[in-house]
């Protein structure tokens, strides 16, 4: 091939390349197309304080989101595909499109106005929020006061670990079984209600379910508490859709 022609042929992959991912914070990250399925994820893109650089809320993507449907797509008759995820904006129209929402890092939350009309908006729709991947009081701290922010007068409550949102599917007997794998000491599941007294968010302070769900195969992570992090997903999942 002549030299010229190799260089537009590289240039033609790389535009396409390109053409499959959006720049995200500071690099680029591929967004996907989810299939028409019953149940897809939608990983939250919001407003960062830059205690995490800004990338927090794509910790442990795509490969954890894959995972996790494909755990569901396995050990239930939900219609879900290993592709049914999506990035979303929390400050687009496009957030009110799937109901069942994931957020990574809370700790890093530093929402815009209209993000914070969007999440007070996609409660009152009804959504459910799956919130992952933060420890320590600083991080809580700061997740605590957006949620604050955003539901005046309302706050989150502990939920104790016999709570139907535990329990939709599989049972699990504890849910500290995955604390010694993760930073933080004892893992906390805190909780929005609805007016009916339903889970509208739940989030796991000092746990981080996506890193069981991207390396359960790895020697790092023992199978039984990363079997309770898909266990704990799916039975969100399930909550989110039936509730």
């Amino acid at each position: 091939m002549l030299p010229w022609l190799l260089v537009l042929t590289c240039l033609a992959l790389l535009t396409a390349t390109n053409a499959q991912a959006q720049r995200f914070g500071r690099r680029f990250i591929e967004q996907n197309t989810p299939p028409a399925t019953e149940f897809i994820a939608a990983r939250w893109h919001f407003g960062t304080n830059g205690a995490i650089g800004h990338m927090g809320w794509s910790h442990n993507y795509p490969e954890s989101d894959r995972n996790f449907n494909n755990f569901i797509r396995r050990a239930t008759d939900i219609d879900v595909e290993v592709e049914s995820y999506r990035i979303v904006e929390l400050g687009s129209a496009e957030v009110f499109e799937y109901p069942f929402a994931y957020i990574s890092e809370p700790g890093e939350m530093a929402l815009t106005d209209a993000e914070v009309e969007n999440l007070r908006e996609f409660i009152a729709r009804g959504g459910f929020v799956l919130v992952d991947d933060f420890d320590g009081p600083w991080q809580l701290a700061t997740f605590r006061s957006e949620i604050r922010r955003t539901f005046p007068g309302r706050d989150l409550i502990r939920l104790d670990p016999s709570h139907p949102v535990f329990n939709t599917f599989f049972p699990l007997e504890s849910l500290q079984g995955m604390s010694p794998y993760v930073p933080g000491g004892e893992i906390n599941y805190l909780a929005l209600l609805n007016d009916d007294g339903s889970v509208a968010i739940l989030a796991g302070h000092n746990n981080d379910l996506a890193n069981f769900w991207e390396w359960y195969d790895q020697p790092q992570m023992p199978l039984k508490p990363s079997t309770d992090a898909f266990r704990l997903g799916t039975n969100s999942a399930i909550y989110s859709l039936t509730h």
